[in-house]
C-alpha cells in the first residue's frame, strides 16, 4: 500500500474526522477511511459523486468501520457504481463488501496478476477485485447528472486510472497525483517512464481541481504537475551526479538521496530510486553490475 516517499506533513486530526460525509462542491462529497500511516497520510479518501444515484470512487479497504460509515453516507441512495482507479489493498478491498450491500456493479481498473520470482511483490495488491466492467481510456460510465470518464495513467500502478468529472471538471486521481506527497513507483509492476508519460498526459488536459485519494484537493492541477515532473528530473540529476563520483548500489544512494526523511520511508525511497534506474538503463544513461549502478 505505498503510496509516498517523502515523510507526512503535519495535520490535526480534528480537521481531518475519519467517517464523516463532506460535501466538497455540490456533485462530490467524500469520507475519510480509519487508515492513516507514513504511506496514505490521513488515510484513504472514499468519493461519492452524484445526488440522486451515486458512483462511489475508490471504496477504500475492507474495514468494518469504514464499510458501515460509507452505507450510512449513501443513505438507501442507488449506487450506480463502485469505481477503483488502481487495486493497491488501501483502495479496492471494501468494493466486494459494498458491492453485495448495495447490489452496484465494480467498474474501473483491470485486474492486476504480478509475474515475477521477487517475494511478496503482490503483497500490496488485492488479488480478490473483481470488476464487473473494465473501462478503456477514454470510456465513461454515467448517472443522473454526471458523468465520469477514464484517463489511462500507468506508472504507479500499470492499471491505473483517473476518472474525470465532466459536469464540474474535476479529475478524481487516486494515487498518480497527490497534494501532500509523490507517488513511489515499485518496479517491476511500477514504471517510472509510464509514470512520467502519464503526468505529461495530465499536463496537458484543462482539469479544474484534482481530489486525490490521500491528501487535500489539489487547486492549481497544472502547476502541481509541472513541479512534480520538475522533481522527477532533478532526482535523476542527483542519481547522476552520486555515479560520477563513484559506482554505487542503491542502498548507499537512498541516505545521501532523502536526507532528512524519516528512515521507515527509505525502503519506499530505494523503490522509486531503483525505478528511476531502470528507466534511464533504457535510455543508456547507465549500466548495472549486480547491485552496482554505473554510468554508461
Amino acid at each position: 500500500m505505498t503510496c509516498m516517499a517523502v515523510p507526512p506533513q503535519p495535520h490535526d486530526p480534528s480537521t481531518w474526522p475519519t467517517g464523516t460525509l463532506e460535501q466538497v462542491e455540490p456533485l462530490v462529497a467524500r469520507v475519510l477511511a480509519p487508515n492513516a500511516s507514513p504511506f496514505t497520510y490521513t488515510g484513504t479518501q472514499t468519493y461519492l459523486v452524484g445526488t440522486e444515484v451515486l458512483a462511489v470512487i475508490d471504496p477504500g479497504p475492507d474495514d468494518a468501520e469504514h464499510l458501515v460509515a460509507l452505507q450510512s453516507a449513501i443513505n438507501g441512495r442507488e449506487v450506480a457504481a463502485i469505481m477503483c482507479t488502481h487495486t493497491h489493498r488501501d483502495h479496492s478491498p471494501a468494493a466486494a463488501p459494498l458491492a453485495e450491500a448495495t447490489g452496484a456493479p465494480i467498474v474501473g481498473c483491470a485486474p492486476l496478476v504480478i509475474e515475477s520470482d521477487a517475494p511478496r511483490v503482490d503483497a500490496p495488491f488485492d488479488k480478490n477485485y473483481a470488476p464487473n466492467r473494465v473501462l478503456e481510456d477514454g470510456e465513461a460510465m454515467t448517472g443522473i447528472g454526471w458523468t465520469l470518464r477514464a484517463v489511462a495513467t500507468p506508472g504507479h500502478t500499470s492499471n491505473h486510472l483517473c476518472f474525470a468529472l465532466e459536469e464540474s471538471g474535476a479529475l478524481f486521481t487516486g494515487d498518480h497525483v497527490m497534494g501532500w506527497s509523490t507517488s513511489v513507483i515499485v518496479p517491476p509492476d511500477g514504471d517510472m517512464g509510464d509514470y512520467l508519460a502519464s503526468l505529461a498526459r495530465l499536463y496537458e488536459r484543462e482539469d479544474r481541481i484534482y481530489y486525490p485519494a490521500h491528501g487535500p484537493a489539489v487547486e492549481k492541477p497544472r502547476q502541481l504537475v509541472r513541479g512534480m515532473m520538475g522533481h522527477r528530473r532533478a532526482r535523476e540529476r542527483q542519481i547522476m551526479k552520486l555515479l560520477a563520483d563513484e559506482a554505487r548500489s542503491i542502498a548507499a544512494m537512498v541516505p545521501q538521496m532523502y536526507k532528512g526523511v524519516d528512515e521507515r520511508l527509505w525502503p519506499a525511497a530505494a523503490q522509486s530510486v531503483h525505478a528511476h534506474l531502470i528507466e534511464m538503463q533504457r535510455r543508456g544513461e547507465v549500466a548495472q553490475t549486480g547491485e552496482i549502478w554505473l554510468i554508461n
